[in-house]
């Protein structure tokens, strides 16, 4: 019984000193990682300070307010390109409106054209058979007046009637 209270109590103390060995590797892999972290964040710092002095060179290699300045003309040259894009743009649309606008103009001037054509034609018979009336009736007139002038009237307010008469005829 003594080996067995004896097996028993090196059995429990081999299990304690593996559970004591876990947490032994479980704290140096910690600390492993703790290290490796700290190690990644000295590299970090020294990376940045070369930045940063890198960053100081840079600046005053480019002089910072210069290109501001800079920046700044170019940002109003960009608005004034867009404001002149925008007013060329305007003008072609309304010259290209403008031509619409003196096509649909003419369209409707030849409208009224062939309109005015259309009544003017109606009204050709009815005005041809008043000018022919009138043509001879100018000629009868005016043959009278040469009839009265060779028969040698010589009633001076008929002749002045007749004169003012041949002369509305002419004109």
């Amino acid at each position: 019984m003594g080996s067995a209270k004896a097996l028993a109590k090196e059995i429990l103390m081999s299990r304690k000193a593996v559970n004591r060995l876990y947490e032994n590797k479980a704290q140096l892999n910690s600390i492993s990682m703790h290290l490796g972290e700290s190690v990644a964040i000295a590299r970090t710092v020294g990376h940045l300070s070369k930045s940063a002095e890198v960053m100081k060179l840079v600046n005053n290699l480019m002089k910072a307010p210069q290109m501001a300045a800079t920046m700044q003309e170019f940002s109003k040259e960009m608005i004034k390109a867009g404001v002149i894009e925008e007013m060329v743009n305007d003008a072609l649309d309304s010259a290209l409106d403008s031509e619409d606008i003196e096509e649909e103009t003419e369209e409707e001037v030849d409208k009224v054209l062939s309109e005015i054509a259309g009544e003017t034609v109606a009204q050709l018979p009815e005005a041809v058979r008043k000018e022919r009336a009138r043509v001879s009736a100018e000629k009868e007139s005016t043959s009278r007046e040469e009839e009265t002038i060779a028969e040698g009237v010589d009633d001076e307010e008929e002749l002045e009637e007749i004169r003012a008469r041949l002369a509305r005829v002419r004109s």
